[in-house]
C-alpha cells in the first residue's frame, strides 16, 4: 500500500511517500481502506520529535490520527461492525491514516460514519470534538450552567467544536481569533470574538464580563505563557487546556490538563450531531491524498479555521 512516512524525526518537509505491506486485521481488530483523514498538531509533533519523550513513535512511521473510511476485514472477536461498514475512528499516538489502509482496535473510539456525513467530514470530526468534549468535561465541574467562557485558538479544528458544545453546555462564550475570523466564530454561535493580535485579551474580557470568566480554556499556549489568559478569569476561577502548564496561577485560578478522551457512546454520539447539522464540521481546505505532504506543510505553517482534511 501507499503511505506517507517519516523515515526518522525530523522537518515536515522529510516526509515523503513509500510502499508499505498492507496490514492485517489480528484479534479484537478492524482493517479500514481509508476514504479521508484530517490533520493535527500531534501530527507535527510526532513527525519532528517535538515530544519523542513523552510520545516516541517507531520509524518508518505513518502520521494521521483520524479515521475514516470503509471495513475491509474484521478480526477474530470483532462483533461490532460488518465488512462494507462505514466508520468514523481516532487512533491516538499510534496513527497510521495517511495510508491507504490502516488496522486500528475494535474501541470506544470507533464508531460507525452516519450516512449524512461525507468521508471528509467524518475524519474532521474525531479528534477535534473528543478534545472539545473532554475540555468541557473539565469546565462542567466548575461553573453551574449559564457561567461565562474564554476560548482561546477557537478558529482552529479543537477551537469550532469547543466553541458549539459550550454554547450546547448553556455558556456565555467569548472567542479569540484574528479580525478576519470574526464572522466565522459568530457564525458558530459565538457572544463576543477578540482579536488576540490587537487587544489585551484579559483586559478585554474584565471589560465584557466583570470580574473575569468562570473559566479559560487555551487551546494556543502552554507552560508559563498560560499565566497571560489566566489573567482573564475570575478570583478562583478555572484554566483548562490540552497541552500543559502550571498547577495554579495568581488570584486562585486552578488548572486543569486534559487531552482526547473515548469514553463509550460519545464519538457515536458527536457524530450523530454531525448529521443532524446540530454540530458544524468546518473543513478549511481538502486535499487529495497525493499531496499529503503538501497538506501537512501547509497545516503546520498557515492560520487555519476549522479542519484540512486528505481525501483517498
Amino acid at each position: 500500500m501507499k503511505a506517507l512516512i517519516a523515515r526518522s524525526y525530523g522537518p515536515l518537509e522529510d516526509v515523503e511517500f513509500a510502499e508499505l505491506p498492507t496490514p492485517v486485521a489480528g484479534p479484537g481488530q478492524l482493517l479500514v481502506r481509508l476514504e479521508a483523514t484530517s490533520l493535527n498538531a500531534v501530527d507535527k509533533v510526532l513527525v519532528t520529535g517535538a515530544m519523542r519523550d513523552a510520545m516516541p513513535v517507531r520509524h518508518p512511521f505513518v502520521p494521521g490520527v483520524d479515521v475514516s473510511g470503509v471495513v475491509e476485514a474484521v478480526g477474530e472477536g470483532v462483533t461490532r461492525f460488518s465488512v462494507g461498514d462505514a466508520v468514523i475512528a481516532w487512533n491516538s499516538v499510534t496513527a497510521g491514516a495517511l495510508a491507504e489502509y490502516i488496522v486500528i482496535d475494535d474501541a470506544p473510539s470507533v464508531a460507525l460514519r452516519p450516512a449524512a456525513l461525507t468521508p471528509a467530514q467524518g475524519a474532521a470530526l474525531s479528534t477535534g470534538a473528543l478534545t472539545a468534549a473532554a475540555l468541557l468535561d473539565e469546565v462542567r465541574t466548575l461553573p453551574p450552567r449559564g457561567g461565562s467562557v474564554l476560548i482561546v485558538g477557537a478558529a482552529g479544528g479543537v477551537g469550532s467544536f469547543t466553541v458549539q458544545l459550550a454554547l450546547q453546555a448553556g455558556l456565555t462564550v467569548l472567542a479569540t481569533g484574528r479580525a478576519d475570523d470574526e464572522d466565522f466564530l459568530r457564525g458558530l454561535g459565538a457572544h463576543h470574538v477578540l482579536d488576540y493580535r490587537t487587544t489585551d485579551i484579559a483586559e478585554e474580557t474584565h471589560r465584557l464580563v466583570v470580574g473575569g470568566v468562570d473559566s479559560v480554556i487555551d487551546l494556543a499556549n502552554a507552560g508559563p505563557a498560560l499565566a497571560a489568559t489566566a489573567a482573564a478569569a475570575k478570583a478562583g476561577g478555572q484554566l483548562v487546556s490540552p497541552l500543559g502548564g502550571p498547577p495554579s496561577f495568581e488570584r486562585g485560578v486552578t488548572a486543569s490538563y486534559t487531552g482526547t478522551r473515548t469514553p463509550r457512546g460519545r464519538l457515536e454520539a458527536l457524530a450523530g450531531q454531525a448529521a443532524e447539522s446540530r454540530l458544524r464540521v468546518e473543513i478549511d481546505s481538502d486535499y487529495p491524498f497525493g499531496q499529503a505532504d503538501r497538506a501537512l506543510i501547509a497545516f503546520a505553517s498557515q492560520h487555519i479555521r476549522g479542519k484540512v482534511t486528505v481525501t483517498f
